[in-house]
């Protein structure tokens, strides 16, 4: 599978993993929140967070990633999407 990065140039660390969407996001009613706290580009939110389709969040629209497999570090608390799977 081809790994595609939200940022370019990317050399992945020793703590990074791969983790499914739905093992950081539920979905509900059409709406994505996360289950703990989540990053992207800089850009961190939490539980109680909801939002739809075509929300981005640092430029990615993570409705898009439903299903996929992303590319995650750890962070301490939180959770940093690096990339997805394709």
């Amino acid at each position: 599978m081809l790994l595609a990065c939200f940022v370019s140039g990317k050399i992945f660390k020793q703590n990074e993993m791969r983790k499914n969407f739905a093992d950081l996001f539920a979905i509900q009613n059409g709406m994505v929140t996360p289950k703990t706290s989540v990053g992207v580009n800089g850009i961190v939110m939490g539980p109680g967070v909801a939002f739809g389709s075509g929300v981005s969040f640092g430029g990615v629209d993570l409705s898009t990633l439903v299903g996929k497999d992303l590319e995650v570090e750890a962070q301490g608390e939180v959770t940093i999407i690096k990339g997805y799977y394709q």
